[in-house]
């Protein structure tokens, strides 16, 4: 397990590049359920930054249990974080996330009563990521299917956030 600031910060390399992550909260039913989300702030340190609609699947289910996932994934890398979320009324932290992307599903911008923040607060982490990208990822399965050893092409570390 890699100490908690050597984590962050390879937690924070490693999805400095994702727009998108899957913020997965549980139904009234129980159920798991995903959902796409545009990530609002780049600079990871432990918390994440979503827009959102305040009436919401989402903002209910965060509201009756505030544990939830949230996941990144491309072809070489994969980061799995675990921690609590929760509805934030700031409208300065609103104003300084708003972007024109976000407009697509805000159309009457950041003043709109239905528009509203989540913050996912990290408690945990886990990547598996191929140093290299696919032809590292190729090669070390080659690897394994000649010699018989297990393949060893992903680096995968749990992180206490």
């Amino acid at each position: 397990m890699a100490d908690s600031t050597t984590g962050v910060a390879k937690v924070a390399e490693l999805i400095t590049d994702f727009r998108f992550a899957m913020l997965t909260t549980t139904s009234a039913d129980g159920k798991l359920v995903a959902r796409p989300m545009t990530v609002q702030e780049a600079e990871f340190d432990g918390d994440l930054w979503f827009i959102a609609a305040h009436d919401s699947h989402e903002i209910a289910e965060i509201a009756a249990n505030p544990v939830v996932g949230v996941s990144f994934a491309s072809n070489d890398t994969w980061v799995s974080l675990s921690g609590t979320a929760s509805e934030v009324t700031d409208s300065a932290k609103l104003n300084d996330l708003w972007n024109k992307w976000v407009e697509a599903w805000f159309p009457d911008g950041p003043g709109d009563p239905n528009v509203t923040l989540i913050k996912f607060t990290s408690e945990s982490a886990e990547y598996w990521d191929t140093p290299g990208g696919r032809v590292a990822s190729v090669l070390s399965f080659v690897k394994s299917k000649v010699t018989g050893d297990a393949y060893d092409g992903a680096e995968n570390e749990k992180v206490e956030l």
